[in-house]
């Protein structure tokens, strides 16, 4: 019988980006020759609009040396992740209890569908009211908008549990909570860690806007005042680095999920 090769799923370059292809770099870098190319044919100097790419480039390194940019990203990470954290967990222990009980399911669903679409910027009003202003606002703000879909990938990921083994468990009478960790979350911790994944891309654009509407603090506080200021060279800076945060940030969790779930991707 001839021997199974690597699963593509884990080998395929275009899942979850676990290898990286520098061709990728073909794209922004003819993006970026063109906006300088036409920075510098078309835009003033003096723009109070726009700004070229090299000069995002010098305000970008600028910040990056004084020191800016970090302060601003730890604050924003620490909202962001303390976020993730708290809604995530929620979701998480909401997700698992309604996949294991249909009942509370069916209970619990029109509360669910009613609070999931509702905007984060719309929280940001009653958010200052109970918090103020400060990252207990942020991280509020956040736990809440991960919530939803850590609890709906779960229980989605609960519900695909092979039949027979609940029916096991129900006629040998296993306790809830003993069904819970020996037999659903085992099988659906792969497709929870992806809702993660999920969340922690929405826990690091809510953090960002609401520091650019109403807390000031962060790296959307930083790239608002820089708009107001009328210096587009270093609102475009920010708005660079908080892309390459992103990247970098869902870069971790793709390791951490290469590490986890897929043991041939650690060396």
């Amino acid at each position: 019988m001839a021997q199974a090769g690597p699963s593509p799923l884990l080998s395929s370059p275009g899942n979850g980006g676990t290898r990286f292809d520098p061709r990728g770099l073909l794209l922004p870098g003819v993006l970026l020759a063109v906006a300088e190319l036409l920075a510098l044919l078309y835009v003033p100097a003096d723009s109070f609009s726009l700004a070229a790419p090299h000069q995002i480039a010098v305000e970008l390194g600028r910040l990056l040396i004084d020191g800016t940019l970090l302060i601003a990203s730890l604050e924003t990470l620490g909202s962001a992740i303390a976020g993730l954290a708290l809604g995530g967990s929620v979701g998480l222990i909401l997700g698992v209890a309604f996949g294991l009980s249909p009942t509370l399911d069916r209970l619990m669903s029109l509360s669910v569908e009613a609070l999931r679409p509702i905007p984060p910027a719309a929280l940001i009003p009653l958010s200052l009211l109970v918090f103020g202003f400060g990252f207990s606002m942020e991280i509020a703000i956040t736990a809440f908008t991960c919530t939803w879909p850590v609890l709906v990938l779960t229980r989605a990921a609960i519900g695909e549990t092979e039949p027979g083994l609940m029916e096991v468990a129900r006629v040998l009478r296993i306790s809830f909570w003993r069904r819970a960790t020996r037999i659903v979350l085992p099988g659906a911790v792969a497709r929870i860690f992806v809702a993660f994944r999920l969340a922690a891309a929405i826990s690091l654009i809510v953090a960002v806007t609401v520091e650019v509407v109403a807390n000031p603090r962060g790296l959307g506080y930083g790239m608002m005042i820089a708009t107001q200021s009328l210096h587009p060279a270093i609102s475009f800076a920010f708005l660079a680095w908080i892309a390459i945060v992103g990247w970098a940030f869902n870069l971790a969790l793709v390791q951490l999920e290469r590490w986890f779930f897929n043991p041939a991707g650690r060396a």
